[in-house]
């Protein structure tokens, strides 16, 4: 449900007035000749919405008329993960997950996170608390580091494995040959014939 607008007072003086229309009369001002319009005409006749209109006039009251004309400065945003800290993250991906005491073999963005968001901000980095699983990919990405895609080759662990494997196969071929004997044991002998 739509609101009632609230009325915003604006007090200027005859030489901001002045100012103001000498601005909306010039044509290399573009931007700022459309603000000063806005003082002397309303909405529709300008056609843009009220809203363009609401918030130039409360940049006016907030930093003055002529300020208003301008655009506002954007604020910039740091960084929120430093370069040192995404080098450590990549660091601790190509880590195996058993060196840092998990029982997991591989290392996935989930636990990468996890272990960020746990280990991060007692290690000084306080704006790991909130690192997502998101980020890591991204981070990860840049770096062309795929720590869940780590490809296997098959390789005999174990001295013994070839003799162990042929014991294995051995029990399986007697508990077959068993199987028919007793198969053979419990059918019925064929009936003798008399011959005649």
């Amino acid at each position: 449900m739509a609101t009632w607008r609230h009325a915003v007072e604006l007090a200027m003086t005859d030489e901001e007035i002045g100012r103001l229309m000498a601005v909306s009369r010039s044509r290399t001002e573009a931007s700022r000749i459309m603000r000063a319009q806005m003082f002397f005409a309303i909405e529709r006749r300008l056609e843009v919405h009220h809203q363009t209109v609401q918030r130039c006039v409360e940049r006016a009251v907030a930093y003055g008329p002529l300020a208003a004309l301008d655009d506002p400065p954007r604020p910039r945003k740091e960084p929120t993960i430093t370069p040192e800290v995404k080098a450590g993250l990549v660091s601790l991906a190509c880590d195996k997950a058993k060196e840092h005491g998990y029982l997991h073999e591989l290392r996935t963005t989930r636990l990468l996170a996890r272990h960020a968001r746990e280990r991060g901000p007692a290690a000084g980095h306080k704006r790991l608390a909130k690192l997502v699983q998101g980020t890591v990919c991204k981070i990860l990405a840049r770096e062309e580091v795929k720590p869940h895609e780590v490809r296997y080759y098959l390789e005999c662990r174990d001295a013994e494995f070839e003799q162990k494997t042929a014991e294995v196969l051995c029990v399986y071929r007697e508990a077959q040959v068993l199987k028919k004997a007793a198969a053979r044991a419990r059918a019925p002998a064929p009936a003798a014939t008399a011959a005649s």
